[in-house]
């Protein structure tokens, strides 16, 4: 490059980044269906956001162009064939809907969006981004179910036996000069597929677990770089997973088999390759695909994988093989389920973990102790003869003696030999490797997954070493939503300990423990999607939860326990029905209202009104006197649990929240009949389980008056009672907590809502039994199922009471929603007791939310970030009325507005923007 074409290329770098920095406002973070550039949608219609920046203060979007084109030169030169906006006068950057050219499967758009601020001047066009479609119509899929045509076992026992994974090859040619390719997958239970013996992407576990006979999901990647000119070979390995689980009897009850949809490990695949002349080859599965079996012996989600390395054949992959006497795959139906796009993070490893210690507790045994409870598997690197064998089982804890505890993590509580027939007596979680011999050896298996923090490896060659295992850990891959910290150390390691739980919770359903069950509760979501959600982005992920509902909702529109269900119908509302209880029920619309409160989504609830009203109306006719008295209840209390207080408050909540939705949607008759309904349910709860007299709830537990409480079923003098009456629990217990999993996250609610976060702050911080510093002060790196430590019951790594770090965000450092997706924001931050700094931020759909504060002496300084079109009601605490805000009095500020004092608070009115206030404690 000659000097100069050098200064101009320079010039043209910094003329853009002066540009850029000199706008009033900027579009960045371009998302389609909440992904940045996502490979692989079905949704005809899909949604585009962005996010808004900008140095100034107070800056709104008045008006947006949006473009969008098929031709990327096009879009490079701000044209837009498939749509073109023009300029819309709108202050919306999130949830934009496509209204352009319909969309066609397989192909790729391309997409820029412009804005103009508060004084109508227009930004630069940001980047190009683009989305890419998939199958957007059933009859784009023109590839058949194949399977290896082995029959399933007639015996149960038989289940147990080696039966190799199957792996199915194909080679194709390409002999022209390729422009792109793709592979479209569904493969269960799971599936790994590689292309000239290099694996495809980096998901693992994958699909995502469905309700089979309802939806079916696959993945898009992009293969390009995998593609040869000439002979290609792809091959793919399928594991049972959930669509081909052992008949283990969960808990001596409950056999997998015959409550999910079942059938052999089948696939189904499009390979498509665009060359640059414009023409594409199309490779589906079909019966010519050659099967052969893999080194894969065994594979399960419980009990592990077992890889024999001497059955590897290494030509396998080399298009140029001819087997002998080869396999064909077979056609079979497939499951029935919808064949969707997966939207929802796939999962990956998202960190690899050292051993922190290894010690041989007698000959040839050795415990490694990670250092950390985590879900995943070991990857080990072992040299050493043909044919020897290693074993590693996994566990949560050790005994005394330094041996390995298993018993937390056994498959279904199966102990005792009540696993059915072929089952283990304990159904503890074990991989093995077999050695090929020669050189190193590193594996770890593909279609299992454990919890665990030790490993107990038996037949090593030689001795272990600290560099011959690793954890792998698991998770789906969300993005980073949110960060805290704070002065008080031990809330810094429970924060530590509650990501840990929630990563080793998501493994496409948000489950209640990695190890012994892998489920999806209902009832959890409703004590920690919130928590979740501050701590990651969980949009699409819980997308799927909600459609996983509405996969299993019963004919008479119940909701279930889990979902995918899988048989548990603990204290359901209606005998024999399939329901969950009432509380686990909630999970679903609370959901639904989680998604429309944190990410502005609408469209969920419309989509599934019907659903939930459906549901609804199922309640209303299990009812009795507006009341209802089964339920699960506030699960793992410490406390007799206010059984039919519960029941009722959530049968309240659920026609509460039908009766929301439709005043939403604009449905008048069903808002006003479910609205009316609701009242009543009230009225009948006071009458029949409130004292006036006492403010006593029901059996006046923490759990009653807390419930009583967060569902503001009494006002004024009543609430006050009522409220006294928790403060003496609470004294009567020493200040701590008796709580069970929902009534600990409205615990910290109805104290943030009421300005006592003294009383949450030592409750929290209590560090002997029971509570979150007791956990941790005997060891706990996440979080347990119940306040007592348990060696032989209870999960270890359990997120329900991982609520509390809703808390850390809401209340310490402030950061509320006032409106749907955050469009408007409340930060009132409440110091207290010791905490002497708290910092962090929450990244919404619309961009950075920041709350920082210190004390120093009697000063208290505030640091705040708004996003661009956003607005925000500021809390600062202050008790002598003097503030300033960048040095100034407030008053000076312009465009700010004291809107009122409050409870030793100024409150301030403010736009987007940076923002440091100080005041006096």
């Amino acid at each position: 490059m000659n000097k100069f074409l050098l200064i101009s290329f320079y010039f043209l770098i910094f003329h853009s980044i002066f540009l850029c920095f000199s706008q009033p406002i900027s579009v960045t973070d371009l998302r389609c269906e909440y992904q940045l550039n996502p490979l692989g949608i079905d949704i005809e219609k899909p949604h585009f956001s962005w996010i808004l920046r900008s140095e100034q203060r107070n800056q709104m979007q008045t008006a947006y162009e949006l473009i969008i084109s098929d031709n990327y030169n096009d879009i490079h030169k701000k044209k837009g064939n498939i749509w073109t906006t023009g300029k819309v006068p709108s202050s919306e950057n999130i949830h934009v809907e496509y209204k352009g050219t319909p969309l066609k499967p397989f192909s790729r758009y391309f997409w820029r969006v412009k804005v103009y601020d508060k004084k109508g001047k227009s930004s630069m066009w940001s980047n190009p981004a683009w989305f890419e479609t998939a199958a957007l119509k059933n009859s784009d899929w023109n590839a058949a179910w194949i399977s290896d045509g082995k029959k399933q076992p007639l015996h149960e026992d038989d289940f147990y036996k080696d039966n190799p994974a199957p792996t199915f090859r194909k080679v194709f040619d390409a002999n022209k000069k390729i422009k792109y390719a793709r592979l479209y997958i569904a493969g269960l239970g799971y599936y790994k597929a590689s292309i000239n013996g290099d694996r495809v992407g980096n998901n693992v576990l994958d699909p995502g677990w469905t309700a089979y006979d309802k939806q079916v999901l696959y993945s898009t990647y992009d293969i390009t770089n995998h593609i040869r000119q000439g002979k290609n070979i792809i091959s793919i390995t399928l594991g049972n997973g959930w669509y081909n689980p052992l008949p283990l009897r969960m808990w001596g009850k409950w056999n997998l088999r015959e409550q999910l949809t079942i059938g052999p490990p089948c696939t189904t695949v499009l390979l498509q390759i665009t060359y640059t002349d414009g023409s594409k080859d199309i490779i589906p599965t079909d019966h010519t695909w050659q099967v052969i079996p893999s080194p894969i012996l065994r594979n399960n989600i419980y009990l592990g994988e077992h890889y024999d390395a001497r059955l590897e054949q290494e030509t396998v992959n080399n298009p140029e093989t001819v087997l002998e006497n080869p396999r064909y795959a077979v056609k079979v139906p497939g499951p029935q389920g919808k064949l969707t796009a997966q939207l929802q993070p796939p999962i990956r490893v998202i960190q690899v973990v050292k051993p922190l210690s290894i010690r041989e507790i007698q000959s040839g045994t050795y415990i490694v102790d990670m250092g950390q409870n985590f879900a995943g598997v070991a990857r080990i690197h072992v040299k050493g003869k043909a044919g020897t064998k290693i074993r590693l089982r996994y566990g949560e804890d050790i005994h005394k003696d330094g041996s390995l505890n298993i018993m937390t993590t056994v498959a279904g509580q199966i102990k005792q030999g009540n696993g059915g027939l072929g089952a283990p007596s304990i159904a503890w979680q074990e991989d093995s490797y077999i050695l090929k011999g020669g050189h190193i050896e590193s594996w770890s298996p593909d279609f299992t997954f454990h919890g665990f923090r030790y490993v107990e490896v038996t037949g090593w060659p030689g001795k272990l070493n600290m560099n011959d295992i690793e954890g792998l850990c698991l998770s789906a891959d969300v993005e980073e939503a949110g960060k805290f910290s704070c002065s008080n150390p031990m809330f810094n390691k429970l924060m530590e300990n509650i990501r840990w739980t929630f990563r080793s919770n998501l493994f496409s359903v948000q489950s209640d423990c990695p190890a012994r069950e892998k489920f999806g509760y209902g009832g959890d979501m409703f004590c920690t999607t919130n928590a979740f959600s501050f701590n990651y982005d969980m949009s699409n992920f819980y997308r799927k939860i909600i459609q996983d509902n509405v996969n299993d909702q019963r004919p008479s529109g119940a909701i279930t326990e889990t979902n995918p269900y899988m048989g548990i119908a603990d204290f359901g509302t209606a005998p024999d029905d399939g329901s969950g209880p009432i509380s686990f029920q909630i999970g679903f619309p609370f959901l639904i209202k989680h998604l429309y409160d944190f990410y502005g989504d609408k469209r969920i609830v419309s989509n599934y009104y019907n659903a939930f009203k459906k549901q609804a109306e199922y309640l209303i006719g299990c009812s009795k006197n507006n009341l209802m008295t089964v339920d699960i209840s506030d699960h793992e209390s410490l406390d007799e649990k206010p059984y039919k207080l519960t029941a009722s408050a959530w049968y309240y909540y659920h026609i509460q929240l039908i009766a929301e939705f439709a005043q939403l949607l604009d449905k008048p008759s069903d808002a006003q009949k479910y609205a009316s309904l609701a009242k009543e349910i009230k009225q009948a709860i006071i009458d029949q389980m409130f004292d006036k007299s006492t403010g006593v709830f029901d059996n006046g537990t923490q759990s009653a008056q807390i419930f009583g409480l967060w569902f503001s079923l009494v006002e004024g003098e009543d609430k006050n009672a009522a409220f006294e009456r928790l403060l003496e629990t609470i004294k009567s217990r020493d200040g701590h907590l008796s709580t069970g999993i929902f009534a600990t996250k409205m615990m910290f609610d109805v104290f943030r809502a009421l300005d006592r976060n003294d009383v949450a702050y030592r409750i929290a911080n209590k560090r002997d039994f029971p509570g979150w510093g007791y956990m941790i002060e005997n060891g706990a790196t996440t979080l347990w199922e119940t306040w007592a430590y348990s060696d032989n019951t209870y999960s270890q790594n359990h997120p329900m009471f991982g609520s509390i770090s809703e808390w850390f965000y809401r209340s310490i450092l402030g950061i509320n929603p006032a409106s749907p997706g955050f469009e408007k924001i409340v930060i009132k931050p409440q110091p207290v007791e010791d905490l002497i700094f708290a910092k962090g931020y929450y990244k919404s759909i619309r961009g950075i939310i920041a709350s920082s504060w210190d004390i120093i002496g009697n000063m208290f300084h505030l640091q705040v970030e708004i996003p661009v079109n956003c607005t925000a009601e500021i809390w600062i605490p202050s008790t002598n009325g003097t503030l300033t805000e960048s040095g100034k009095p407030i008053e000076q500020i312009k465009d700010m507005l004291i809107t009122g004092h409050q409870n030793n608070y100024t409150i301030v009115s403010v736009g987007s923007g940076k923002y440091t206030f100080r005041s006096f404690l």
